[in-house]
């Protein structure tokens, strides 16, 4: 894979109704209902709502066979009022429903997690290979029976992995690893090849970007060496709402996509399902305009080549400390910047500033500031750390040259490149070439008024950076409207979107479909006003069982809908309380945050 220069994976096509998928057709971008599948009306208005926003594809939850064939009278419904946009019906633990649903929908999700395994325990189990290979013999005969109905009926189908419904039995072989998601999703692309059904999507999902972007790439690794090339859906699953939800899929999808993986996404939010689907055109069509780019040459080194360059250490940054933030003016009320550019003087308090060197006179906590040209005036300025801000295309051999040989100065690098990813990515590959330990801040300039485009851009431009542990640091600059201290926000979410640095509660949110017990934005705000002074803490609330427990395995907390507004509480993977009545259950959560003493009072 060329990680410099932008172009798509070359995939297989798949027939999806009249909206085919894959090879050069345009990344497609879809949502979910959350009504009850049995609503025919309600669900008719809610499919129609998001095409009418710019969904190619509309997923409807069906959890038995009632719904699975009320689907086809869905279908006839919006037919009627002239919407041909393909239908998906979403099918877990139920393979009699994914046999209904193949008859009446343009494709099925599947999820191999629970399709024939039973539902996820987290109970250890020790197969001998006699015992392990007659469980994928039981799972072959199921599935062959169920590619036959969707040959039949030319109905399309995505397996759909996600690492929170991993069954017992690929976790008691593999653990709970990228490698066990890998092989969860081969076992039945193999079965597809041989019944030679190539209809076929791959979704490989999490919650954690980091284990999402790693899952996918193995996946695309191991499908290379077996000689296929099935298309991708991209998804970060449980990203949550606001400018969280936002911007955790761009991080996630966003360097994926940057990558040329990916031939459908879904924007997972907690809000209403039309809502996703501008967000994904944004992310969308901002990574593919780097289409037909000016080429980038760069160094023949891995990405984990690049990631193994030394780094000097600077008071607290590089070598392995957390990734700084670095943003324009004075502190203001609300989260703080590691540092302030303030261009020509510090101003009053305990904050960390940085000025061009010409109005740096050693004050405390003030750093000089030099740009490429000034090289050469960095010897004569005495200071803790010097800053050094260069454009990729300044970075000359000369003066790669003369950076090997600095100590204490750390790199601002910027790129006014079409593909900045792919031209930072080059830039780190040459300091990693010739020797350079400099500790960089990737610092990138936008133009921004709204602030979801720039939630979405600066997710997508970050990520990929701080997924693959490239940078020690990122500075959030734009032109435009949006309030500085919202700049400071966007830049520690994208932090801890990453899983680099954590500054505020984490929360862990489906983003509700028509299995949600409960509704879920009030339920979200309940939660998050009662606990999102909690830092650092993770805290999973979930619509339903389907990827609840598993999903919040990452979580320290979670709110589970368990029946019609009834909760379940869990302590990691362990349930504490069952069938809690709604209007209990946040009072019942925060005495369970207390009494394993994660509670703290609001200041």
């Amino acid at each position: 894979m060329d990680y410099y220069n932008y172009h798509r994976r070359k995939s297989s096509i798949v027939h999806i109704g009249d909206t085919p998928l894959g090879g050069e057709y345009p990344i497609r971008i879809q949502s979910m209902t959350n009504t009850s599948t049995l609503d025919t009306t309600g669900s008719v208005e809610q499919c129609i709502r998001i095409i009418q926003a710019g969904a190619d594809y509309v997923r409807l939850t069906a959890q038995g066979v009632r719904e699975a064939e009320n689907l086809g009278e869905i279908k006839q419904a919006l037919i009627a009022r002239g919407y041909r946009t393909p239908l998906v019906a979403d099918i877990h633990f139920n393979p009699k429903a994914a046999d209904a649903a193949a008859c009446t929908v343009d494709k099925v999700r599947i999820n191999p997690g629970n399709f024939v395994d039973s539902a996820r325990t987290f109970k250890q189990i020790n197969y001998t290979d006699d015992e392990y290979a007659a469980e994928l013999q039981r799972l072959r005969d199921r599935f062959v029976a169920f590619l036959n109905i969707c040959k039949e009926q030319h109905t399309a189908i995505r397996l759909g992995v996600n690492h929170g419904s991993l069954s017992d039995r690929i976790m008691s072989r593999y653990g709970d690893t990228p490698e066990g998601m890998v092989e969860s999703c081969m076992e039945f692309l193999r079965i597809c090849r041989e019944e030679n059904f190539d209809d076929v999507v791959i979704s490989i999902k999490a919650s954690n970007t980091v284990v999402m972007v790693q899952t996918v790439r193995l996946l695309i690794k191991r499908m290379n060496s077996e000689g296929m090339s099935y298309p991708l859906h991209l998804g970060v699953t449980e990203a949550g709402d606001g400018e969280d939800g936002r911007i955790k899929s761009a991080v996630g999808i966003g360097t994926l996509l940057a990558d040329g993986i990916g031939d459908t996404i879904r924007v997972s939010l907690s809000e209403a399902p039309e809502a996703e689907v501008p967000v994904a055109r944004k992310l969308v069509d901002y990574i593919t305009r780097r289409a037909g780019h000016t080429p980038i040459a760069a160094p023949l080194i891995s990405l984990e080549q690049i990631a193994s360059r030394q780094k000097d250490l600077c008071e607290t940054i590089g070598r392995g400390q957390q990734p700084v933030v670095i943003a324009d003016g004075i502190p203001e009320e609300g989260t703080k910047a590691d540092f302030y550019y303030t261009r020509d003087k510090a101003s009053n308090g305990n904050a960390r500033y940085i000025v061009d060197y010409r109005h740096y006179h050693g004050e405390t906590n003030t750093y000089p500031l030099f740009r490429a040209t000034e090289l050469d005036k960095l010897e004569g300025v005495k200071a803790p750390i010097h800053f050094l801000q260069a454009d990729t295309a300044e970075l000359s051999e000369e003066l790669l040259d003369q950076l090997s040989r600095e100590t204490n100065v750390v790199l601002l690098l910027s790129s006014h490149h079409t593909n900045p990813v792919g031209d930072i990515r080059a830039a780190l590959a040459r300091l990693a070439m010739t020797g350079n330990k400099l500790p960089v801040v990737l610092m990138v300039h936008y133009r921004e008024a709204n602030s979801e485009d720039l939630q979405v851009k600066a997710g997508a431009d970050f990520g990929p950076f701080l997924l693959d542990n490239l940078i020690d640091g990122i500075f959030l600059r734009n032109e435009g409207e949006i309030p500085a201290q919202s700049l400071i926000s966007y830049m520690f979410t994208i932090l801890q979107a990453a899983r680099k640095r954590f500054s505020k509660t984490e929360y862990i949110s489906c983003p509700s479909c028509g299995r949600t017990m409960f509704d879920l934005q009030t339920t979200i705000a309940r939660v998050k006003a009662a606990t999102s002074h909690l830092t650092g803490l993770k805290i999973g609330i979930m619509g339903c069982i389907v990827n609840g427990p598993g999903e919040m395995a990452d979580a320290d907390y979670g709110y589970v809908g368990a029946g019609r507004n009834r909760v379940s509480l869990y302590k990691g993977k362990a349930c504490i309380e069952k069938n809690i009545p709604e209007e209990q259950a946040i009072e019942k959560l925060i005495a369970l945050i207390k009494v394993n003493g994660d509670w703290c009072d609001p200041v």
